[in-house]
């Protein structure tokens, strides 16, 4: 492979790469920093393995464990102890030495470095540390970094490691306490959330840090993420969004990712090796996400203890239009921003559009088209100066039958194979200030968790 690349550190590379797949929870990097004349790399807005940043560019993380050697037995993980697997683990030298032969290659602009637990949670956050410290003040990169913070351990490791990296990410693991205590009861919610709040609580002290001395170091400057395991447990849709709902109001997260559990253990906890990965309902997931984080919407909005899961037929901001038609049809030359955007066929950018057109006169059908609004979706729940499109009944019946004929797009991972495990794609990372919190207890003592 090159200088600086042995036999040995390609074989650990396969092992370890191969064994970072099922983690998701890396993304764009969601801040810019230019690259310094006594380094090399940068870090541009946008970016995360094989995806396509803002701009189009397709751009990627060099994605690796530092060690799939774990003392924890979890379940659901292809890494717990108990699986016979080949073992590997990389040295911070070996990780450097990667990372600059890869990015002189261009094949990769920045690390996502997560690792499984070996001796105990300060040996790997030490370790991890030692890494991007290394990385950083010996081989001047300064490209996009994102690690994953060690439940467990120690406060100062975690805040030392904050302050060389982009993002950092605690795992939630699986959506409520009562599946983490059947399926890695090594493990608590209590060590979980800690490191998480502690990230946020350093972020913001940060800011005020740097509002008052402006050349002061970022720490985690891109935010925080988690993720969330799908389908190993028997949790229902409304359980998990009502979960990621909780965790953007009370820790500020930048993105929860949703993975698809995919059937590699053999353990009667589990669903059986061979059944189908849900990737439908982790995209469906990944859409509701999205209307809590940018559409206004709140989780009980979406679902509910009688219908608690999402409809495999149409996705959540149409299955919710449909069901509430006493809100439609909206006057778009008269709605506010937020009602727009509860129109399906209407999305962030034409209803900007829309707010800011309109303010030369009224709008037509005809203009809405040019604007980016899916009218073949929009039709049956907007007006354009007291008028509809063409007559249609406001029935769901009919709406809903007319809808199912305008074919939605579907990721690949899901057109292409219901039985392969694919990691889905996961593009450009914003953040919207949400409604008004929930109370501070509500994360740690709600039901769902």
């Amino acid at each position: 492979m090159g200088y600086g690349i042995t036999d040995e550190i390609q074989r650990k590379l396969e092992i370890l790469a191969d064994a970072a797949k099922y983690d998701v929870a890396c993304t764009s990097s969601g801040v810019s920093r230019k690259g310094k004349k006594v380094g090399i790399g940068n870090t541009v807005s946008g970016g995360i393995c094989h995806a396509f940043s803002r701009d189009g560019r397709c751009i990627s993380l060099l994605k690796i464990l530092l060690s799939n050697d774990c003392i924890y037995d979890c379940a659901y993980c292809v890494n717990r102890r108990s699986n016979d697997n080949p073992r590997a683990s990389f040295s911070p030298e070996e990780i450097c030495r990667l990372t600059i032969e890869f990015y002189r290659r261009n094949y990769i602009e920045g690390l996502f470095l997560s690792s499984a637990v070996r001796k105990n949670p300060d040996d790997t956050m030490e370790l991890i540390y030692e890494t991007v410290k290394k990385l950083r003040e010996e081989y001047r990169f300064h490209g996009y970094i994102h690690v994953k913070a060690i439940p467990g351990a120690s406060a100062d490791l975690i805040d030392k490691t904050g302050f060389l990296v982009d993002r950092m990410s605690v795992n939630l693991e699986l959506p409520t306490s009562e599946g983490l205590k059947k399926l890695a009861p090594a493990k608590t919610r209590e060590k979980i959330l800690r490191p998480m709040r502690q990230v946020q609580n350093q972020i913001q002290a940060n800011r005020n840090d740097l509002v008052l001395y402006k050349k002061a170091p970022a720490f985690v400057p891109a935010g925080q993420s988690t993720q969330m395991i799908v389908g190993a447990t028997p949790d229902t849709d409304y359980e998990i969004i009502k979960v990621s709902q909780a965790l953007y109001d009370q820790f500020s997260l930048k993105r929860v990712f949703y993975s698809a559990y995919v059937a590699i253990n053999n353990d009667k906890k589990l669903p059986a090796v061979g059944q189908e990965t849900p990737l439908l309902r982790e995209h469906r997931l990944y859409q509701a996400d999205w209307l809590l984080r940018f559409y206004g919407f709140r989780a009980d909005e979406l679902l509910s203890k009688e219908k608690p899961n999402f409809n495999v037929l149409f996705d959540p901001k149409s299955n919710w239009a449909l069901s509430h038609l006493e809100f439609f049809p909206v006057e778009v030359n008269q709605a506010s921003y937020y009602d727009l955007l509860r129109v399906p066929g209407i999305g962030t950018v034409s209803a900007g559009r829309i707010m800011k057109a309109r303010k030369n006169g009224p709008l037509s059908f005809s203009d809405l088209k040019k604007l980016g609004v899916v009218l073949k979706r929009a039709l049956y729940f907007i007006l354009c100066s007291g008028k509809q499109m063409y007559p249609v009944p406001m029935n769901e019946d009919y709406i809903a039958r007319n809808l199912l004929d305008v074919s939605e797009q579907l990721p690949e991972a899901i057109r292409e194979s219901r039985n392969s495990y694919r990691q889905l794609s996961l593009f450009d990372d914003f953040h919207m200030d949400l409604l008004p919190s929930e109370k501070e207890n509500f994360l740690l003592t709600g039901k769902q968790f």
